[in-house]
C-alpha cells in the first residue's frame, strides 16, 4: 500500500533539520515514515537563500543544500505548478508561498506548514502543531 506525498514549507524543513519541537509529532511521524514521500521544493531552497543574503535568516547555506538533498528529492519548479500559481487566488503576498502552495496542489501532496494562512487555499494542509 503507497503511503501519502507531502511537500515541506521553508520552516517545517528547517524544523524537520534542526529537529525542532515546533514542527510537532504528526507531522515528525509523517515525515519520517518511509512510506510517505516527502518532497522539498527548489522554492524553499531558493527563499532560504535569498533570507539568508539579506540578513533574516542566519543559514550555512551549503550545509543546508548538502543535508536537505542527503534526505528528500528536491521538487523542481515544472510547468504545471506555474499553471496552478496563475490560476490561484491572492489571499496573501508571500510569493514563496504561493508557489509551494501550487507545487503541493499540482503534486497533489499534503502541504505541512505552520502558516495558517495556507487553509484558505485549495490545499491539503498539515499543520506543523498537529498532534
Amino acid at each position: 500500500m503507497a503511503g501519502v506525498k507531502c511537500l515541506l514549507d521553508t520552516h517545517a524543513l528547517l524544523w524537520w533539520l534542526g529537529d525542532d519541537d515546533r514542527l510537532g509529532p504528526a507531522p515528525r511521524a509523517l515525515i519520517a515514515d518511509p512510506m510517505t514521500e516527502v518532497l522539498v521544493s527548489v522554492v524553499s531552497l531558493w527563499e532560504i537563500t535569498v533570507k539568508q543574503r539579506i540578513g533574516k535568516l542566519a543559514a550555512d547555506i551549503p550545509a543546508l543544500l548538502r543535508a536537505t538533498e542527503a534526505a528528500f528529492p528536491l521538487l523542481p519548479i515544472r510547468p504545471a505548478h506555474l499553471r496552478r500559481l496563475a490560476a490561484l487566488p491572492a489571499h496573501h503576498r508571500d510569493p514563496f508561498d504561493h508557489l509551494l502552495i501550487a507545487q503541493a496542489q499540482a503534486e497533489r501532496a499534503r502541504f505541512i506548514t505552520a502558516d495558517a494562512r495556507a487553509a484558505l487555499y485549495p490545499v491539503t494542509v498539515l499543520g506543523c502543531g498537529s498532534g
